[in-house]
């Protein structure tokens, strides 16, 4: 399985940080928040990770190089002539390099879950982890088990979702939303560490845990 993080957003929450800096690269207990993902799965087994780049994709390339440091692959979807293209525009971009069932992982989320390098969707089209809502989005984003949960950023996919879609600008929501109608995703409840590193406060705070 082949697993993909996403890094062509501004950050616009994040700035002045963001101003010279690429979101996917503030430090996170002096190691760039990328970089914890990228051991992370490399630890659990995954061998490829396509990672999209836009705003200042150039320092996140110089970064992270092609991967061989951590005996991985890294290959860049790039995203800088088009403009980020948002979350399902940058999958259809990526999904030559995308196997079948591949990861999607938020480039801007702090967490401890165990990415699976062996996960079936079987009947699904995409499995996507929830977390407890924290304060900055109360009422969640899809219902589980009868109650709200927001959405982690991290999700098993299938390419058919995707296969017909023409190169451009889309966000995954509308995308979802419609495929839960027709009960075509699975869900699963997250309880351990998360947090969505979408502003400076919220920076500091991964910091001091």
């Amino acid at each position: 399985m082949t697993a993909m993080i996403l890094a062509a957003g501004r950050g616009e929450r994040m700035r002045p940080l963001t101003d010279t800096t690429p979101k996917p690269l503030l430090l996170v207990k002096d190691k760039p928040l990328i970089q914890w993902h990228i051991e992370k799965l490399a630890s659990c087994g995954f061998e490829t990770i396509i990672i999209n780049i836009a705003h200042l994709g150039e320092q996140i390339m110089k970064s992270l190089g092609d991967g061989k440091k951590w005996g991985i692959e890294i290959i860049y979807s790039d995203e800088r002539k088009n403009g980020a293209l948002e979350t399902a525009g940058a999958i259809v971009k990526s999904l030559p390099l995308l196997s079948e069932q591949f990861l999607v992982i938020n480039g801007d989320i702090w967490c401890d879950y165990d990415f699976d390098l062996d996960f079936k969707l079987d009947e699904s089209l995409a499995h996507l982890m929830l977390v407890a809502n924290p304060e900055h989005n109360p009422k969640g984003d899809f219902v589980y088990q009868d109650s709200y949960y927001t959405f982690s950023g991290i999700g098993y996919y299938s390419k058919q979702i995707f296969k017909q879609m023409p190169l451009g600008k889309y966000p995954l929501a509308p995308i979802l939303k419609e495929l839960i109608s027709e009960e075509k995703i699975s869900f699963e409840l997250h309880s351990g560490i998360w947090s969505d590193i979408g502003t400076p406060e919220r920076l500091a705070q991964v910091n001091t845990l």
